[in-house]
């Protein structure tokens, strides 16, 4: 799914498979566990977009959609949108997030590591548009909220370790959500 705002100032929650882009008067949350966010601002502009992709890719059919739960498919529906802005991929400043163990470590870990292979995704679609990465927060155990601000490019994550509980990062994602319909909430 593709979502674009340009009226006041609001907040948006992106679910995952899902992909903004917005100008300054927009804020945008989710929740990462495995799954990647890459973010691009354009500082002169004011302009952004965030990608929420679960799977690193897959084997698409001739003639299909993007799909924005994966990787490469999220990616081009984000650069046809700030292209659509008529802007380009290198005014933007890139920022990548998530890519966390969901599924613990041990002989199997090697196998299910779904976060590293999305990492190296957002990597290898960066790097294809010659960008570099300003700031990143990605691997490790457990989930990230992630909130970005589309008026200064500033992204603040808060790391739940794999000890979170489930019911822990249930009630972080639904007060985020709850925050951006703008009803009360605690938390960032």
């Amino acid at each position: 799914m593709m979502l674009s705002l340009s009226d006041s100032h609001c907040e948006v929650y992106l679910q995952p498979g899902e992909v903004f882009f917005g100008d300054a008067s927009v804020r945008v949350r989710t929740v990462l566990g495995s799954c990647v966010s890459i973010t691009l601002w354009h500082p002169h502009r004011h302009l952004g977009g965030i990608c929420h992709y679960m799977l690193p890719e897959r084997r698409r059919p001739a003639g299909g959609r993007a799909d924005g739960r994966y990787g490469p498919e999220a990616w081009e529906i984000l650069l046809a949108q700030l292209r659509a802005a008529k802007t380009q991929p290198g005014e933007y400043q890139a920022k990548l997030f998530g890519g966390g163990r969901m599924f613990g470590g041990g002989e199997r870990a090697p196998l299910i590591d779904i976060g590293q292979r999305n990492i190296e995704v957002g990597r290898r679609l960066l790097a294809a548009q010659g960008m570099q990465v300003a700031s990143e927060h990605f691997c490790g155990d457990g989930h990230r909220c992630l909130l970005f601000d589309i008026a200064t490019g500033d992204v603040w994550v808060k790391h739940l370790p794999q000890l979170a509980t489930a019911a822990a990062v249930e009630i972080a994602t639904k007060r985020m959500a709850r925050q951006s319909l703008g009803l009360p909430g605690n938390g960032f």
